[in-house]
């Protein structure tokens, strides 16, 4: 199966590890990814303002060109860029006044978009259709007590229209999990939002989130979090380097896509992980579980 790719800024900086545990575990699944030719930032947040129909040309760009691939469906790896294109897709589709005005900006464009052409779908999403059972069938490792704590943030379970799951008690990376025969954590936290931008001028309100939710997640037993967004990963993967520098009586918890860990348990070769780009290193507890 062929599937456009729109990969985003993010995951061709900060959170290659992403792109590069993701897009060989598809290949597993014969779905073959088409980046998309010309693509451009989705514009990291949705519209706060109704009628700043600007700050949509983004987002509708990129779904004209892929509607220009031929491909029907397109694929997002990150959380933020999925609620963006996502949401805008439905402001064309649902409001045809909207609709025309954002065409006229985009007069050079040969192709129109009517918001229901194309289908954008999630890697969780994608992963759920695979099938948990499908992907069983490929786990090379046997894993020794490993105890997972999935983080599902806000991006793809807010507003309700959009999500992939349920806002309140979401399942999917529990149900695959489970299904491989692997133990998750049940904590209260999962699908509280990271706190988002506050890094940049609240940095104090990340470390309280951040703190609470590590240890939370601690007192359960989990070894690893796993979690499909880059801002999600660097708010609680860098954060708690902060934390405990300052609090040394803080335990870390290593914070892995979780495509990565889904690569280790299939046998993709680990240097697509590159744990370089973590800063709470993975590697001693998944050596002493056996993924490595």
């Amino acid at each position: 199966m062929k599937i456009s790719y729109y990969p985003g800024c993010t995951v061709k900086t900060s959170a290659k590890n992403l792109e590069n545990s993701a897009l060989p575990l598809l290949g597993m699944f014969d779905i073959q990814t088409e980046e998309l030719d010309d693509w451009y930032c989705c514009g990291v947040t949705f519209s706060q303002s109704a009628d700043n129909l600007m700050y949509q040309l983004a987002p509708i760009r990129t779904l004209v060109k892929a509607k220009e691939s031929g491909n029907k469906r397109l694929l997002t790896l990150c959380d933020m860029c999925y609620n963006t294109l996502k949401r805008s897709s439905l402001v064309v589709k649902n409001d045809p006044e909207k609709q025309q005005t954002i065409r006229d900006f985009m007069y050079l464009e040969k192709t129109e978009f009517k918001g229901d052409e194309i289908e954008i779908i999630h890697i969780l999403s994608l992963l759920r259709e695979i099938g948990a059972e499908e992907i069983k069938k490929r786990i090379s490792r046997k894993v020794n007590n490993l105890k997972v704590a999935p983080y599902y943030g806000c991006m793809i379970l807010r507003p309700r229209e959009i999500a992939i799951d349920s806002a309140e008690d979401p399942r999917l990376m529990e149900n695959i999990l489970n299904t491989l025969g692997i133990e998750t954590v049940d904590y209260p936290f999962r699908s509280d939002c990271c706190t988002s931008y506050q890094i940049v001028n609240e940095p104090e309100i990340v470390k309280a989130h951040t703190k609470k939710l590590v240890n939370s997640i601690k007192k359960r037993g989990g070894d690893i979090i796993v979690l499909s967004c880059p801002l999600c990963h660097f708010n609680i993967d860098e954060i708690q380097k902060q934390i405990a520098e300052e609090d040394e009586s803080f335990e870390t918890i290593p914070v892995l896509y979780f495509t990565q860990l889904l690569a280790l348990l299939v046998g993709i070769d680990p240097n697509v992980n590159d744990f370089s780009l973590h800063y709470i290193d993975p590697r001693p507890v998944l050596e002493r579980k056996g993924l490595l």
